[in-house]
């Protein structure tokens, strides 16, 4: 998607408001914050939406200033990302979702601690895509969308954040059903 005008800037918000305030949501554990975070991003896009438009993937430039903006609130209110997202309830339904996601290779684990700590310690790209479909509900394709990159890569991510996990809590790594989504 290539927006050229207002029409195309008010089109851009429709389709990404929604996604980027529940990621928001889900990052700060607070309403509120997030919809000021993601008020001001859409503010800057706004102000800058011909820079935008020169932008490879306008896309990913809205997520990446998205991501900035939710690490800099959490900076500035003294929390870690990581920390913060452990401790809301849409990272514990994320542990959930994937627990669910993962039943069989996670039958045997005790906690949902190690869970925690396997995803807040993913690369910044497949926690976003983990984050996404497993707390928000987003098909591979949406991801894509939101996040600017191609709906292979998101697969990519999702199967290579699952593998991890599971090495790093001692499970098997056999395939996921769900990749070919």
């Amino acid at each position: 998607m290539h927006p050229t005008g207002t029409r195309d800037l008010e089109a851009f918000f429709a389709l990404y408001a929604r996604p980027h305030l529940r990621y928001a949501h889900s990052m700060l554990g607070d309403g509120q914050a997030a919809k000021a975070v993601v008020r001001r991003c859409f503010s800057h896009l706004a102000l800058n939406w011909r820079n935008v438009l020169r932008e490879e993937s306008p896309e990913a430039y809205a997520w990446k200033l998205l991501k900035l903006r939710v690490e800099t609130h959490l900076r500035l209110s003294g929390r870690p990302a990581q920390a913060q997202m452990v401790q809301s309830a849409a990272f514990q339904h994320t542990a959930r979702a994937t627990l669910e996601a993962m039943r069989c290779k996670f039958a045997a684990m005790e906690s949902a601690l190690g869970l925690y700590t396997a995803i807040a310690q993913l690369p910044e790209r497949q926690y976003d895509v983990i984050v996404l479909h497993y707390v928000l509900g987003y098909p591979s394709q949406r991801i894509a969308h939101i996040m600017g990159i191609r709906a292979d890569t998101v697969r990519s991510h999702r199967r290579l954040a699952r593998q991890r996990i599971a090495i790093e809590l001692g499970l098997p790594t056999a395939p996921a059903e769900d990749e070919k989504e």
